[in-house]
């Protein structure tokens, strides 16, 4: 790869508008409970997750009417890292799917990929937050995210694929077994969880899943109080190992991130000291976005060394952690000198 070049980060995944109430608890059945407020914004896990990248990539841009902040837009600031990202993925044509294609475009992310169909609605997740906790429950409505459709990777092919599972699986599962035969390197981030073929995981690159994520894949990670169990923990991770996974990860939460590698390493990371989470809505994607960046700034300065993934873990997890202070899903996703 040419040194001037940038490496290239293609995700393929869904487009959603986000309708967020923020309520002090849930309401029991049929009760009618007045919320504290409500939002609508854009998101879909492959949206939040280009972004993501997009924002793990470069810093904030200045805002334009300030011209002493000029010189901090240059793509060559020691944070910034040379890599585009683009979409695939599809919206409807209607306001929701504008504002989408507007704001992926408004962050750098080459949008070319994302088809608009006539007469089909926009994805929708209906989000609901409790104030007291910032623990989120999240309604998909998948409209045009069902239509997605995918041909073949194409050049100049991109180091790094990153895939969900709120697209159709068929694509999914052809996307990467396209890959495997072009050499790609993929991240899967398995949400929503469903049971998967046993040959779409073996030999993956990367697997980055939360604890009821691993649940429904491993059959071996507990999802409730036993989260913190290393042998359980060790147990569910090994299962993937068994398969040649290079590099699991399974988000913890509060209680941080276990993780291991296809020769069977097995660690632990605490979770980022916070002083109060307002929403993980986001968290799992910025997460994603900011370990798919780690791992193309890899391949670019190190080539076939040693991942370092701890680290990639450690940056991904800080991240993470500046997005649960903040409302919102995108618009909570940090910039790479916010982390």
């Amino acid at each position: 790869m040419s040194p001037s070049s940038p490496s290239r980060i293609l995700i393929i995944g869904s487009l959603n508008t986000d309708l967020t109430t923020l309520t002090p608890r849930l309401p029991r059945a049929g009760e009618t409970l007045t919320a504290t407020s409500f939002r609508t914004g854009c998101g879909g896990k492959g949206a939040n997750q280009a972004v993501a990248c997009a924002r793990a990539s470069r810093r904030r841009p200045p805002p334009p009417a300030d011209p002493r902040n000029v010189s901090n837009s240059s793509s060559h600031d020691s944070d910034d890292v040379n890599v585009q990202v683009s979409m695939v993925g599809a919206v409807g044509s209607d306001t929701y799917g504008t504002q989408l294609l507007n704001e992926l475009s408004g962050n750098g992310i080459d949008v070319s990929g994302i088809s608009v169909h006539e007469n089909v609605p926009t994805g929708v997740a209906v989000i609901i937050v409790e104030s007291s906790t910032g623990e989120n429950r999240i309604l998909v409505i998948p409209g045009a995210n069902a239509l997605v459709t995918f041909d073949n990777l194409v050049p100049p092919l991109p180091e790094l694929v990153v895939l969900q599972l709120e697209i159709p699986l068929q694509i999914v599962l052809a996307v990467m077994r396209a890959a495997r035969q072009q050499g790609v390197d993929v991240l899967l981030n398995p949400a929503p969880a469903v049971e998967l073929p046993v040959e779409a995981l073996q030999g993956l690159g990367h697997l980055v899943m939360n604890e009821s994520e691993a649940s429904i894949l491993s059959g071996g990670v507990p999802d409730s109080e036993e989260a913190d169990s290393d042998m359980a923990l060790q147990s569910a991770l090994r299962k993937f190992s068994d398969l040649a996974v290079q590099q699991t990860i399974i988000t913890l939460g509060a209680e941080g991130v276990a993780y291991s590698t296809g020769q069977g390493s097995f660690a632990r990371l605490a979770a980022e000291e916070v002083d109060k989470v307002i929403d993980t809505t986001a968290a799992g994607d910025t997460f994603v976005g900011t370990y798919a960046v780690e791992v193309v700034k890899w391949k670019r300065e190190q080539g076939e060394g040693t991942f370092d993934l701890r680290k990639a873990v450690g940056k991904a997890n800080r991240a993470a952690a500046r997005t649960v202070q903040r409302k919102g899903a995108m618009e909570s996703i940090p910039w790479v000198d916010e982390v």
